[in-house]
Parts: C-alpha cells; sequence; structure tokens
C-alpha cells in the first residue's frame, strides 16, 4: 500500500507547541510522510526535528494581516504540494485547509485546541468574533475528521455543529526520567512556577498581588504573550524583583528540566469564556508528570482530574490574603508520588497515540 502523505499545519512557534510535536512524531513513526508547517518569528527558538517541516516567515505578525497572509500562502503551498492529507490546527488554518482540500478532493482532519470562537481576545470584539464563527460554521463540516482536547469541548461541537469530534488528550510523550537534573535552584526557598503563555486572563497577576504573604517562596513565570511587559511592571511597582522571576520562551524539549524543579504548580484561570471554562491546559498534565503538586481553577475538565486523582487544590477564591494562605498551606504539605503513579496511568500518550492514530 502506497505511503500516505500529511501536511500538518498550525499558525504557532514550532519549538513551544507540544501538541502538535507530538501528533506529527507519532505520524511519522507510524509511517506516514509527514510535512509540519509553521511560523518563523524573530523571537523563536531554534527548531529540529527528524520530519521535514517548513516555517513562514511573514511581513505581518498580528491582527487580520497575519492571519490573511499565513493562510495565503498556505492555499498555495497546499494547493501544489503532493499529499493525500490535510491536517489543520485550530481555527486559524482551517480556512486555507478547507478550500485547498476541496478544490484538489483531499481528506481534511481538523484538530482544534479550544473554542477558538470563545477565546477572552475575541470579548467585546462582535465583528471579528462573527467572522471567526461564519469561517468556523461553513468549514468545520466539511472536515472529514475532527478531534480536540477533552471531553467538555467536543461535546460543545458534537452539539453545536452536529460533529463526531473525538478526544487526543495533551499529554507528554513519555514520563520523566530519573536523570532529568533539574535547571532551578533557590536554596531554602519552595517554588511556584507558571508555565505557559502570559495572556489576558490567565491568573499570573492574582499570583503576583498573592507572593507579599507568601512564606519563603519564590514565583517563577515561563513563557511569553500579550501581558508580558504589563506583569513586569506589576513586579516592579510592587517590589518584587527578588522574589518573581520571567524566564521568557523555553522550548518543549528543555520545559521539563524547570517543571520539576517546582514545589507548586498554578493553573488559574479567570473565568470569562467558555474557552476558558472548559478547557484542559496542557500544563496540568506537564505538572503530573513531574510529580508536581496543582493549584488550579474550579473548570469542570480540571476538577475532574485534579479531585479524582489528589494531586492538588481547586479554588475559585483569588483574593491575595486567601490565595496565601492557600499556596502556604500546600507548600508545606507533600503529596504522595502514588497519587501521581496513578493518575499517569490513566493519562499517557500510549493511550492517546491508539486514539489519534485510529482517525488516520
Amino acid at each position: 500500500m502506497e505511503t500516505k502523505r500529511i501536511i500538518i499545519s498550525v499558525t504557532s512557534d514550532l519549538s513551544t507547541d507540544q501538541r502538535v510535536q507530538k501528533t506529527t512524531q507519532t505520524l511519522h513513526e507510524a509511517g506516514f510522510k509527514v510535512l509540519l508547517v509553521g511560523r518563523k518569528t524573530r523571537k523563536s527558538l531554534p527548531f529540529k526535528a527528524n520530519y521535514p517541516f517548513l516555517q513562514f516567515r511573514l511581513l505581518f505578525n498580528s491582527s487580520f494581516l497575519f492571519y490573511a497572509e499565513y493562510n495565503i500562502r498556505l492555499f498555495f503551498l497546499l494547493l501544489f504540494t503532493k499529499a493525500d492529507i490535510f491536517l489543520s490546527n485550530d481555527l486559524d488554518t482551517l480556512l486555507a485547509n478547507t478550500i485547498a482540500g476541496k478544490i484538489r478532493k483531499k481528506k481534511i482532519v481538523y484538530d482544534t485546541h479550544e473554542l477558538f470562537t470563545e477565546v477572552p481576545e475575541l470579548i467585546g470584539r462582535n465583528f471579528v468574533k462573527r467572522i471567526w464563527t461564519f469561517i468556523e460554521k461553513h468549514c468545520i463540516q466539511k472536515a472529514d475528521t475532527c478531534y480536540t482536547v477533552c471531553q467538555s469541548i467536543a461535546d460543545y461541537y458534537n452539539k453545536k455543529y452536529n460533529t463526531k469530534m473525538k478526544v487526543v488528550r495533551n499529554v507528554p510523550l513519555c514520563t520523566l526520567q530519573d536523570n532529568v537534573v533539574s535547571k532551578l535552584s533557590f536554596p531554602g526557598k519552595k517554588i511556584i512556577l507558571y508555565q505557559g503563555a502570559l495572556n489576558i486572563g490567565r491568573g499570573i497577576e492574582w499570583i503576583i498581588n498573592a507572593m507579599p504573604f507568601i512564606n519563603n517562596a519564590v514565583l517563577i513565570i515561563i513563557g511569553d504573550g500579550d501581558i508580558s511587559n504589563d506583569l513586569k511592571l506589576q513586579v516592579e511597582k510592587q517590589n518584587l524583583q527578588k522574589r518573581i522571576f520571567f524566564l521568557g520562551r523555553i522550548s518543549s524539549k528543555e520545559l521539563p528540566t524547570y517543571t520539576i524543579a517546582a514545589d507548586l504548580g498554578v493553573c488559574l484561570l479567570n473565568n470569562n469564556s467558555l474557552s476558558y471554562y472548559y478547557s484542559l491546559p496542557n500544563r496540568i498534565f506537564d505538572f503530573m508528570y513531574a510529580k508536581v503538586p496543582i493549584l488550579a481553577s474550579d473548570f469542570p475538565e480540571i476538577r475532574n482530574i485534579i479531585e479524582n486523582y489528589n494531586l492538588g487544590k481547586i479554588i475559585s477564591n483569588y483574593q491575595p490574603i486567601f490565595l496565601a494562605e492557600t499556596i502556604n498551606n500546600m507548600l508545606n504539605k507533600k503529596t504522595s508520588e502514588q497519587y501521581f503513579d496513578k493518575a499517569i496511568q490513566e493519562f499517557n500518550w500510549e493511550n492517546e497515540k491508539r486514539v489519534l492514530l485510529s482517525l488516520f
């Protein structure tokens, strides 16, 4: 049987997108001929892989012009590159994949990492939201196969568009090895860790405001995003530069060497959008695999894992004093590694991989 060719497209930085890396590597190892297409900016970290990839350098890197330029370039690439299957990651690549796929009569697979039309960035931007909703409505039902990161989002799309969306969770490729050496050390201090995009609604401000009331601990913030400068200014205004450290972007391959050093991982989200409310962030699994207790928001998918497996604590009160007391208590209490081991047996890439490959 002839080897199938898959073009996988995403607008993100390839070096930090764990989900796309795992998907591409899994398909490559399964014998598919893959081409991964992403983008490269001046902030991008070096990316290496054992499969072909292409990174667009765009003239525009924000606003409507970014999405337009990317989709136009992607469309022509898809139109003239040999392939059997087009795999679109998130709504911002789906239009080009749908049009090119229908013209060339190729299979279209859609992996939506979130409820794109319900993200906080679209709150109050009704015209822009209507455009994305129009694209979603007219493209998602043309996809031959759809899958997403958790059951709540799958249920949302299945109900709204009568799709048959499957679930492939964003768990790490493998457990951390015992010989992983930590790259973080603060003698005599506990480490509170946030890792992920620094965007609105991620609850990072709440942790910063609580830090003056937290004992013998530092806050490490890994990532970059729209509010990076605002967060740094907030730290300076509160004179917390010796207790809060911004490490910027770190590649997904290096990230575990930082995660494993943490004493507490935070995943706090503002309940201002359905996308956040139904989300299951990959840092939940990153902390799980590093056996780091988790403090997280009381959202259904997150609560289901943390409470069922005793991996940390769920809260909905983010006032500085209450948050600090909760964190102090968690830092002084050890969570049994057996809880993490049990969770990892359930949530692992071997299980997710079987679902992924069955879709192709």
